[in-house]
């Protein structure tokens, strides 16, 4: 998972970065998505298959962001479906 703050007034900007650049660094994942929340904040999370060692994200251009992107690796536990 991997989460950043834009600076002020740059949320779009980090978003369209996000997708067109950092998404490449999932490739090879099983799953990726990217999402957007309140706080100029940008998400992506990709599911790996067993063994694989994800790629890292590049680094946003210069003044982008409003704070350094926090990375961090889960592992699954559980699965629950809506029925």
């Amino acid at each position: 998972m991997w989460e950043a703050r834009a600076a002020d007034g740059r949320g779009a900007e980090l978003l369209a970065w996000a997708e067109a650049t950092a998404l490449a660094a999932l490739a090879g994942a099983e799953r990726a998505e990217l999402f957007s929340a309140p706080g100029e904040r940008v998400l992506l999370i990709g599911w790996w298959p067993e063994g694989v060692e994800p790629g890292a994200v590049p680094e946003p251009p210069a003044g982008l962001l409003a704070r350094p992107p926090h990375r961090w690796s889960f592992v699954s536990e559980k699965i629950v479906q809506a029925r």
